[in-house]
């Protein structure tokens, strides 16, 4: 049998059939047509993004890499009205990291850092765990320490300049000046009350900086930061300091719970020195409680007790009811007003108006108080200054206590003749005592340094009557007066004393508040001085024992300072003489 064989029949790939299967040709055009536009479409895309609204990459560029750093402005500085510094803003460093980047460091590198900047590893472990990409470390770190970080060149660790306040004369003004916080906001003070001014507006410039948050480059101009406004406070740091040691003196000398005392040029109405004790030192408030920051002189208030005297005895004399001369009888040193009875420390017989001020009578002021229509005496009061705060634009000011007079009855206009029934701040009584120094004229008051021209007072009573007035002030500190220990050598003062109970619990307690306020010189007033001491539990609780010496001190002290010539003899034995007494 014979078998054919066909001859093998082979096929080329490029005679495969079903590369025979094409497109037709419409088709195939509209598919490069399509791919065609969609690259013009990316082409036209990307020069719209990048060349004719470029806005809107360089934005996601910018806030990857472009930063704007604020430039700080020094705060400015606090002086006293000589010049000299109460408050000044020195140079610091804060340091920063970046947490992600910082968590690179070893252990050793960790160690030194904590170490420099005196934290707790843990304390500095819990910081850089933070899951936010900017976290300060430390706040007010001084420059060398700054500087010796950087030279270590810690991963994610970055320093910038900032500011810290200093205050030179520490616990003696701290609080008038106040402080300010660890971001540089005033807290206290003048630096709270002053803030505005003193605050300044930061400058700025923009950098580039790269993931690690090191600056590459500067970009564009940068706008220099205006540094805050000087203020010049009427303080004079002398009297400031006489102010405050002898404040202090007393204070410690008689056991007491705290003090305040206020000095004033009767001229401008410039506070010369404003001091508290208890104080603390606004360069470490660590351990700050609530007594220490509190400035009693302005936010205070107590029952001022007799210093209140002198003001009933102008209004009498002012309206023609008594004379200087005018005999008043206190026999038998009690009155009995309703169901109540006051008294005088020291039962008296017939005095005369001055006399009532010199020996400080309760049963006579209370005789020419009662002489008057409440509203006329809530008037007189309201004149002064009482139940209305000082406006010096400090913090924490307060108004006092002045109840209408509608509801006065008799006991109670009686005891407010005598300082009872009525609260006052310290400055405020400093104050009220001005119209006895300016010849009837209530002078505002300014903790800034004035220029030459003394403002206009608010006239409360005559020159006559503030003459008269000052004779008795200046009878109540000689020998046979309650306040012979507030005399200083070499200069005729005069003033009134105060001692009042505190309430506790709505009823008068068995504590005082003794306090003097006084004029010097009295030939040509220049100050009024005002001390008050909260609280005396040894050597005595009348205001001529306590706070009559303070005066003396402070006030000889600033009549010095200011150059102030002495119109009368210097007795040293006599002037430290005598009790003083309410």
């Amino acid at each position: 049998m014979v078998v054919r064989r066909h001859p093998q029949r082979g096929h080329r790939f490029t005679e495969s059939p079903v590369l025979q299967l094409a497109l037709q040709g419409w088709r195939s055009r509209t598919v490069g047509l399509v791919l065609m536009a969609a690259f013009l479409a990316l082409v036209a895309r990307g020069f719209y993004l990048q060349v004719v609204n470029n806005d809107f990459l360089q934005e996601k560029g910018d806030s990857r890499y472009l930063r704007d750093i604020e430039v700080s402005a020094s705060r400015g500085k606090i002086i006293d009205r000589n010049g000299d510094l109460l408050a000044v803003s020195t140079p610091m460093k804060s340091i920063w990291a970046i947490p992600a980047d910082a968590r690179n460091m070893d252990q050793g590198q960790k160690r030194q850092l904590a170490q420099l900047l005196d934290m707790a590893p843990r304390e500095l472990d819990g910081k850089l765990a933070s899951e936010k990409t900017f976290v300060f470390v430390k706040r007010q770190v001084p420059p060398e320490t700054a500087d010796r970080i950087a030279a270590l060149k810690l991963p994610g660790v970055h320093s910038e300049k900032e500011y810290r306040r200093y205050y030179p004369s520490g616990d003696m003004t701290a609080h008038i000046v106040g402080f300010t916080g660890v971001d540089d906001k005033g807290l206290e003070g003048v630096e709270l009350a002053f803030q505005q001014s003193l605050i300044g507006r930061p400058g700025s410039r923009t950098v580039i900086r790269d993931r690690r948050g090191n600056i590459v480059e500067d970009v564009g101009a940068m706008k220099p930061p205006q540094d805050g406004k000087e203020i010049r406070l009427a303080l004079d740091s002398k009297i400031q300091y006489l102010a405050y040691s002898h404040l202090k003196d007393a204070v410690d000398k008689h056991n007491a719970k705290a003090g305040g005392a206020v000095v004033i040029d009767a001229r401008s109405g410039e506070i010369l020195a404003l001091a508290n004790w208890p104080t603390y030192n606004p360069n470490n408030r660590e351990k700050l409680s609530g007594a220490q920051l509190r400035n009693r002189a302005l936010t205070d208030t107590y029952e001022p007790g007799s210093v209140m005297k002198p003001f009933i005895a102008a209004l009498a004399l002012e309206r023609g009811k008594v004379r200087y001369d005018t005999v008043i009888n206190c026999a038998p040193g009690r009155m009995t007003i309703g169901s109540a009875t006051i008294s005088d420390a020291h039962p008296h017989g017939a005095l005369t108006v001055a006399q009532v001020i010199q020996k400080s009578s309760n049963i006579g002021v209370t005789k020419m108080a009662l002489g008057f229509q409440p509203k006329e005496m809530w008037e007189l009061f309201d004149n002064l200054g009482f139940g209305q705060a000082p406006n010096l634009g400090f913090p924490g000011e307060v108004n006092g206590r002045l109840r209408p007079w509608k509801n006065w009855r008799p006991i109670e206009q009686a005891t407010m003749s005598y300082g009872h029934g009525i609260a006052v701040s310290l400055i405020q009584m400093a104050r009220a005592y001005t119209v006895f120094a300016r010849d009837g004229e209530l002078m505002p008051l300014s903790l800034l340094k004035l220029d030459d021209t003394p403002p206009r007072g608010v006239r409360v009573f005559s020159p006559q009557t503030t003459r008269e007035l000052r004779m008795m002030l200046e009878m109540a500190v000689q020998p046979e007066g309650t306040a012979p220990k507030a005399r200083v050598p070499g200069y005729r003062v005069g003033g009134k004393t105060g001692t009042a109970h505190k309430i506790e619990g709505g009823v008068y307690a068995r504590k005082y508040v003794a306090s003097f306020v006084g004029i010097a010189p009295i030939s040509d007033p220049r100050l009024v001085v005002a001390v008050m001491i909260d609280e005396p539990s040894a050597g005595g609780h009348y205001g001529g024992d306590v706070a009559g010496p303070a005066f003396s001190q402070i006030t000889g002290g600033a009549l010095r300072t200011l150059g102030i010539p002495p119109d009368a003899p210097i007795q040293v034995a006599e002037a430290n003489s005598g009790k003083g007494r309410l």
